[in-house]
């Protein structure tokens, strides 16, 4: 009796980077490419329907839903399939996010063929595989975690950089003016910083947010 193939979801707004996957992937004995999704939107709907165990999916998906938030949504299904994180990005304020959010492992598109077909196979089973650099990142960020943003934070923060006011972050990320505050507060502190522009200033070098 064989094993069952691993099922695998694209999920990239790039079709050439889709196709591109497709090619290597299905070239590895026990991997099947069953879907493709074009938006995070269409990647959790079709992760939903039950016929996928690992999801590789981008962090970014033009004006749309980001990656990360996919990646949370589709975790918090019971029987979820795995994520995979394929991306370009590997500073902080990607990799965090994504892994807080449920990513089972997180791997940069300049990667080896063989290398992304071990990570599905090691994501389907469970087990993490993290990019060199990413797992680098995440190294230093436990060995100084006074610092570090909480995904919340880190969305905070990004769309102050981006110049929206307190109110206006607020109704982004649907919460009270206060909470804003109390998170910049937090932020603050965490950074050793006393205003918007020199957190947004400190949190772009330490690689937290990308401007």
């Amino acid at each position: 009796m064989t094993d069952s193939p691993i099922r695998l979801l694209l999920a990239d707004d790039h079709p050439v980077v889709r196709a591109g996957l497709r090619a290597v992937l299905e070239t590895e004995p026990g991997l099947t490419v069953v879907g493709e999704a074009a938006t995070a939107e269409d990647a959790i709907t079709r992760a939903a329907q039950g016929d996928i165990d690992v999801v590789l999916m981008d962090l970014q998906f033009g004006k749309g839903m980001g990656g990360a938030e996919a990646t949370a949504r589709i975790t918090a299904r019971p029987g979820a399939p795995r994520v995979l994180i394929v991306t370009t990005y590997d500073s902080d304020a990607d990799t965090l996010p994504a892994i807080e959010a449920g990513a089972t492992g997180y791997l940069l598109k300049d990667a080896p063929p063989e290398d992304l077909a071990a990570a599905v196979r090691t994501a389907a089973a469970g087990r993490t595989t993290l990019a060199p650099t990413v797992a680098d990142r995440l190294m230093n960020r436990l060995r100084t975690p006074a610092t570090a943003l909480t995904r919340r934070e880190t969305e905070v923060l990004a769309l102050v950089a981006e110049g929206l006011s307190n109110q206006m972050i607020g109704q982004r990320l649907h919460l009270t003016e206060g909470t804003v505050k109390s998170h910049l507060a937090r932020i603050y502190t965490k950074l050793g910083t006393d205003s918007r522009t020199a957190a947004v200033a400190t949190a772009t070098r330490l690689g937290f947010i990308r401007r």
